[in-house]
Order: C-alpha cells, then sequence, then structure tokens
C-alpha cells in the first residue's frame, strides 16, 4: 500500500517560512566552511553526506524546489539525512549567516507532520569505530 503525501500541509509549513528558504539557496555559495564545523562530517572521514549544506540542500532545498510535491519515498530518504545525519547539536556555522540548525529543525517538522520520525529503538545504530577502546 503506498502512503500519501499531504502536499498541501508540507506547503502550509514550507510558505511560514518561504523567505528564509530562497534565501537560503540563494546565499549558500558551498564554500564547504560549514563542515568543518560538524563534528559527524569530521568523525566520518570528511564523507560529504555529512556535510551541513548538503544536509539542508537534499532536505528543507529539495522541498522548496518541489513547493512539497514530493513522494513519500523521497520523504524517507530525507528522514535518513535529517534525522540520522545531523543530530541537530548546533555546532555548524555558516560564514554567510545561513541558519543550518533551523532549516533542519524545518525539515524534521515536515516529516514529523507526515508521520515520519526516527524510531531510535527500533532502528539498527551505527556506531563509529576506532581503534581506540572508549
Amino acid at each position: 500500500m503506498e502512503r500519501v503525501v499531504n502536499s498541501k500541509e508540507i506547503k502550509s509549513i514550507l510558505d511560514e517560512h518561504k523567505d528564509k528558504m530562497k534565501l537560503m539557496l540563494k546565499v549558500c555559495v558551498r564554500c564547504t566552511f560549514c563542515a568543518e564545523t560538524c563534528f559527524l562530517y569530521r568523525s566520518r572521514e570528511q564523507n560529504p553526506k555529512y556535510m551541513p549544506s548538503m544536509k539542508i540542500i537534499n532536505s528543507i532545498g529539495k522541498l522548496y524546489k518541489k513547493k512539497g510535491k514530493v513522494k513519500f519515498e523521497e520523504l524517507e530518504k530525507m528522514r535518513e539525512i535529517v534525522f540520522h545525519d545531523c543530530v541537530l547539536c548546533t555546532r555548524c556555522s555558516c560564514p554567510m549567516g545561513i541558519n543550518i540548525p533551523e532549516m533542519i529543525a524545518l525539515a524534521r517538522r515536515v516529516l514529523r507532520s507526515q508521520g515520519i520520525y526516527y524510531s531510535y529503538d527500533k532502528e539498527p545504530h551505527s556506531i563509529a569505530t576506532s581503534n581506540t577502546e572508549i
């Protein structure tokens, strides 16, 4: 059974922050400075999927560009980005002034509005391993 996305509800949430999202997409120069402030990016072999700019572009940026008209499968992919690939620690910073945590929190709000959450107690956790003992 295919789950239905309430695009009107998503668009309504996005419209509340339309100016900020538009500015964010216009201002981000993909300088990667934000990546250096993200402990997940730095501790995961600098994997680009952990770059804060990529997280917002591939979540809230995609929702904005598609005006909320996305398939449920796309929202499920975003779930991994905004709930697993970002812990919302608020350490990330942008030299252009983009409030990255606010955009990630907005993406989480959209996903929750569609019944999409990260089930921390049911889904497998990946633990970063190293040669040092904890």
